[in-house]
């Protein structure tokens, strides 16, 4: 071997055993650069709310600032192709609720991601109930009622969301399906609107995760919600599967997402850094006060947890009636 090639072939060692040095470092100490945590919704709704506060507590832990940055568009897909899109060196983690990476693959022949196969689970942070709600003026106080008044003036027959094609929409399809009713979704641009509509009349039901205290206060009369049981935070509210709904019972949540092929070590340092900051006290109370309550839970339960509202969703989009349903509103994405 001549003298260049000795010289050329140490010189890679030299340079592999840096990029090693440097990703040891990141795994071991601390990130290098800031971390941006991408929310794909505009500021003051959920996602970025849990984003921001949890934001405040994992920069200690991780070795390096935390920006949140928010990236709203189709429903959460605009994010989802940012993180697909960004270096997996830890460094940008996506903060997603469930559509984008659960329905959009089922419901969109055309996608630019695979959640299956271009991002890594690192936690599911919070799961909520998704609840159905009345007007403080309705006639109407419970499940039985609307569905009764819905059947009565089928022209009145609707429900308003948030956003177009997210769980919430689909949830809608779900419940018009197990009443036997048609029911026409009215979509909003954000919670905000929605939640005014709603208040003075314009929309007769709206589902959401509604804020608390509108519930509390009377603004809004919240008839049921999903989940297995009564969330601990409304447990005046019956589920729809008390009221014989039980199809209608999927939780929704927020989970964070890494770039496919984030090293291991890196994964579980974010992964670390976000269950403790769940543990805070103060975390927890700004976050339960969302309604929603604290999960963090490892990135393979996570990654089983995805895996498992995959095949539910699958089995519900495969039904010709929600099929029709989703052809019918992505005239509206």
């Amino acid at each position: 071997m001549t003298f260049n090639k000795i010289r050329r072939a140490l010189l890679a060692l030299c340079v592999g055993a840096a990029a090693l040095g440097v990703a040891h470092a990141q795994g071991s100490e601390g990130l290098s650069g800031p971390v941006r945590l991408v929310v794909g919704f505009p500021a003051g709704g959920a996602g970025d709310i849990i984003a921001r506060v949890v934001a405040d507590k994992i920069a200690g832990p991780l070795g390096a600032p935390v920006i949140v940055e928010n990236k709203p568009g189709a429903g959460g897909r605009v994010a989802a192709e940012l993180l697909k899109a960004a270096p997996a060196d830890g460094r940008t983690v996506l903060i997603t609720p469930l559509a984008p990476i659960v329905i959009a693959p089922l419901t969109f022949q055309k996608l630019n991601y695979k959640s299956d196969t271009d991002f890594v689970p690192v936690a599911q942070l919070v799961k909520f109930p998704l609840s159905l709600a009345v007007g403080k003026d309705s006639p109407n106080t419970s499940l039985k009622d609307l569905v009764a008044w819905f059947k009565a003036h089928p022209q009145q027959a609707s429900f308003g969301t948030s956003a177009a094609g997210s769980q919430l929409h689909f949830l809608g399809l779900m419940l018009g399906q197990a009443a036997h009713i048609d029911l026409v979704h009215v979509p909003y641009q954000g919670g905000t609107p929605l939640i005014t509509d709603l208040i003075g009349g314009q929309v007769p039901s709206a589902i959401d995760a509604f804020p608390l205290e509108f519930h509390k206060a009377g603004k809004i009369r919240l008839l049921a919600s999903s989940g297995e049981s009564r969330s601990p935070l409304l447990p005046d509210v019956p589920t729809f599967k008390e009221v014989g709904l039980e199809p209608v019972n999927r939780m929704a949540y927020y989970g964070v997402l890494a770039p496919k092929g984030t090293p291991k070590d890196v994964v579980d340092k974010v992964c670390g850094a976000v269950k403790k900051a769940l543990e805070d006290p103060g975390v927890r109370k700004r976050i339960e006060d969302t309604g929603s309550l604290i999960v963090g839970n490892t990135p393979e339960e996570f990654a089983a947890q995805m895996k498992a509202e995959l095949a539910i969703y699958k089995t519900v989009v495969a039904k010709q009636r929600l099929t029709a349903g989703m052809r019918a509103f992505r005239r509206f994405l």
